[in-house]
């Protein structure tokens, strides 16, 4: 059912962003960990993925780090969504960040060629912590925000991550050229501990867990919540088509090995005095930083359009993908590093649009009871996509096809979940009929 009109909050501007930090210290603290965690990430992914070109030459190890960051979140999906379901999940965040703080720190074992392979299970095991930190970070924040905050708490977060980005590209990639790698490892390592710190001085209720005051490790293994959790999904079409919506996100993946191996062989940055490998960071940086404008822009706007109407929620999502598609294709295209930019910055005004778009409509349709289990396997879902899009991009840079071409092949790819989304939203047009007939 759409909200009635007097239920939507009078303006998406930025007195409203700036109330709902100024007055809620929950969400306060939990956006500043946001912040000092992803930049610190940020840092961190562009040390890796220029490292291991580095060493290696060879596109496939970025797209294999880029999987073992993300195939975590499918595998341990069913056991994050039960503890986030049964545990109370500031508890979840706070131990995800102690343990990542170890495990980044860890990166500054890898100090040659004959090290890298530490990379690797280094990035899964992080991985696996965020597999449980995410989906509970996602979950809390109906908890500590309003009904009629939560598209202001998704769209502020989302282009934090924005920001965060453009940031952390921007810093990271002058951090890379000039301090070296452990530098960045270390400032990450460090970011999970203020993460951690922040998070502990959250007081919230959390009723999910009220109902398992004590809480042994048999239970966590106890898999029949998840079926449980599927039943929930698949009683309505509706909210099972809104899980899925994050698993067209493809471009997410691909743009990881895109954007390092663009930034290398088709748009270094040059200029006098600048060696090829630092031109090439600051390359892959500026591809980065456009991401993470367009991430910015796009929920943004797109936000105070739609507001807290579930219908307008559902177009944008459409409009997201079409953005995607047509940014990448164009991309494919472009002959220079700053039309590039653009047209990165198009694409990803699309996807931060469909990803904070469906983040909203699950959290207003979804029961608390439900939700970790359900923001779990959404994820899962998505990663999967991520996944398999970063390793068969790398593969075929590998053997090959030239980086524009995958450009435009992924933006023409992009049509697909757009066009099955764009019938999935008749299903709510059905049903809106219907109701209006029983009456």
């Amino acid at each position: 059912m759409e909200p009635e009109p007097e239920q939507e909050i009078s303006s998406l501007s930025v007195s409203a962003y700036i109330r709902l930090v100024r007055e809620n210290a929950n969400f306060r603290r939990l956006w500043t960990a946001q912040i000092v965690s992803e930049i610190g990430d940020w840092f961190y992914s562009l040390a890796i993925y220029s490292l291991l070109l580095q060493l290696t030459g060879h596109a496939s190890s970025v797209a294999l780090a880029l999987v073992l960051q993300v195939i975590p979140q499918t595998l341990f999906g069913p056991l994050s969504g039960i503890t986030n379901d049964r545990i109370r999940r500031k508890r979840v965040m706070i131990a995800s960040d102690l343990a990542r703080f170890v495990i980044v720190f860890s990166m500054l074992l890898v100090r040659a060629r004959g090290m890298v392979w530490l990379v690797y299970p280094l990035l899964f095991f992080e991985s696996v912590m965020w597999a449980f930190f995410e989906p509970a970070r996602t979950a809390v924040i109906p908890n500590i925000t309003s009904s009629e905050d939560l598209i202001l708490a998704n769209t502020l977060s989302s282009t934090t991550w924005s920001l965060n980005l453009v940031a952390g590209a921007a810093l990271g990639g002058v951090a890379l050229a000039l301090l070296g790698y452990n530098a960045s490892f270390v400032l990450n390592a460090l970011s999970f501990l203020a993460s951690a710190f922040l998070i502990s001085r959250m007081h919230f209720e959390e009723p999910h867990a009220d109902a398992f005051s004590k809480v042994h490790v048999r239970d966590l293994l106890d898999y029949s919540p998840v079926v449980e959790g599927l039943k929930y999904v698949r009683q309505d079409k509706r909210l099972f088509a809104t899980v899925l919506v994050k698993t067209g996100l493809a471009q997410m993946g691909v743009s990881w090995v895109l954007f390092t191996v663009m930034g290398q062989r088709v748009f270094p940055l040059r200029s006098a005095g600048l060696d090829p490998q630092r031109g090439a960071v600051l390359g892959m940086s500026m591809l980065m930083g456009a991401r993470g404008l367009g991430a910015l822009f796009g929920p943004l706007g797109a936000a105070r359009w739609a507001a807290h109407y579930e219908n307008r929620l559902r177009l944008g999502i459409l409009i997201g993908y079409v953005a995607i598609g047509l940014g990448y294709a164009m991309l494919g295209v472009s002959g220079s590093l700053a039309t590039a930019c653009l047209w990165v910055v198009l694409g990803h005004c699309g996807g931060s649009t469909v990803w904070v778009f469906s983040t909203t409509l699950l959290q207003m349709n979804t029961d608390d009871k439900f939700r970790g289990r359900v923001f779990s396997a959404e994820l899962g879902l998505c990663m999967v996509t991520l996944a398999i899009g970063a390793y068969l991009s790398g593969i075929l840079v590998d053997h090959g096809l030239d980086p524009r071409m995958l450009a435009l092949v992924i933006g023409i790819v992009m049509f697909i979940p757009a066009a099955l989304w764009a019938r999935a939203m008749q299903w709510w047009k059905r049903s809106s009929s219907e109701a209006v007939a029983a009456h």
